[in-house]
């Protein structure tokens, strides 16, 4: 039985001409699913009970289950359990600017860079649209109030599962769904060619970022495997496309790691690469895990890189440090979950 929480609002207006209704009806289900909250058909009372008892026929109210939360110092962390045992988790962090949760599209993930947690526990399947919808309605219903962006950069990778995140986004953004705006909504990716091309006629203004962390090849061959597949030029020539057809500005992320990706040569280098791209840089200091081997740079040493890209004239944040009295590292809690 399909999950009501898996259709965005055209597949359920042709859903509701296929029993013979009108599609407002997916208006008003989306209303009740996502406005009003209910957990159980019954509560829709200006459905006619013929519809009610087709929608029980033909649909699942089923949610996954919150088993875990560490909380910290504005970020919580959630470990979500699904229907086949397995593992995802989330992150809700609040900034000045609003409440974000960072989402899973996969349980675990092929691209297997070396300094990521997700990575070491390799892809079982991908999420279906409701498991990463839920992912939100299950953490909203925990701290009781409305989360205003979304970032999918969890467990997975997005590109690796573009329909089903695609289709994340329709429901999210919609005014009848959680009216999330496409502004809001940031999808991250290791660099995955095709799909970044094919990103560029989304039609949603939805951030793209690029999970870059190296300045050239031979590094990113070294701690990215997916780079032995698409070299940095080819990312750089698709973005370069990517823009040209969405005008948006781009933001890489940058992993700072110690005596590997963080010195002033890199840095460097890195300007140079994305000389003349309209993108910003993210630095990101390095949550360290006892299971890999990487440390995170000192923090004179990430100050110095941010010196050197803000002297060439390139836009770079550092990220704030979310979570250091919890398992921050992305994957960590899944995957002392399923250690156990």
């Amino acid at each position: 039985m399909r999950n009501i929480y898996n259709l965005t609002i055209e597949e359920l207006e042709d859903y509701f001409l296929s029993i013979g209704e009108k599609k407002f009806k997916a208006t008003q289900t989306y209303s009740w699913l996502y406005e009003k909250r209910i957990n159980s058909f019954d509560e829709m009372t200006d459905m006619k009970k013929t519809v009610i008892e087709k929608l029980k026929e033909d649909f699942s109210l089923e949610k996954i289950k919150l088993i875990k939360v560490e909380r910290d110092v504005e970020v919580n962390k959630y470990l979500f359990e699904l229907h086949d045992k397995h593992y995802i988790e989330s992150v809700l962090m609040r900034h000045d600017y609003g409440t974000s949760i960072c989402v899973s599209s996969q349980i675990g993930c092929n691209m297997g860079c070396k300094f990521c947690e997700s990575g070491r526990l390799k892809k079982v399947r991908d999420l279906e649209p409701y498991e990463i919808v839920e992912q939100i309605l299950l953490v909203e219903e925990d701290i009781k109030e409305r989360i205003s962006h979304v970032v999918i950069m969890g467990i997975g990778e997005p590109f690796d599962n573009y329909i089903n995140v695609t289709n994340f986004i329709k429901i999210i953004n919609h005014p009848k769904g959680l009216s999330i705006g496409s502004r809001h909504i940031t999808i991250s990716t290791s660099g995955i060619v095709p799909k970044i091309l094919e990103f560029a006629d989304f039609p949603y203004q939805v951030n793209l970022a690029i999970s870059l962390h190296a300045p050239n090849d031979k590094i990113r061959n070294e701690i990215m495997p997916v780079n032995k597949a698409y070299k940095i030029k080819d990312i750089i020539d698709a973005l370069k496309i990517y823009y040209k057809k969405t005008n948006r500005r781009i933001t890489f992320e940058y992993i700072m790691l110690d005596g590997i990706n963080d010195k002033d040569e890199n840095a460097e280098e890195l300007c140079k690469l994305l000389k003349g791209l309209n993108c910003y840089i993210n630095l990101i200091p390095y949550n360290e895990t006892n299971n890999l081997g990487y440390k995170r740079s000192k923090n004179d040493r990430i100050l110095k890189f941010y010196d050197i890209i803000k002297k060439n004239n390139v836009g770079v944040t550092i990220r704030r440090e979310f979570g250091s009295n919890i398992s921050a590292a992305c994957g960590q809690l899944r995957s002392r979950k399923e250690q156990l």
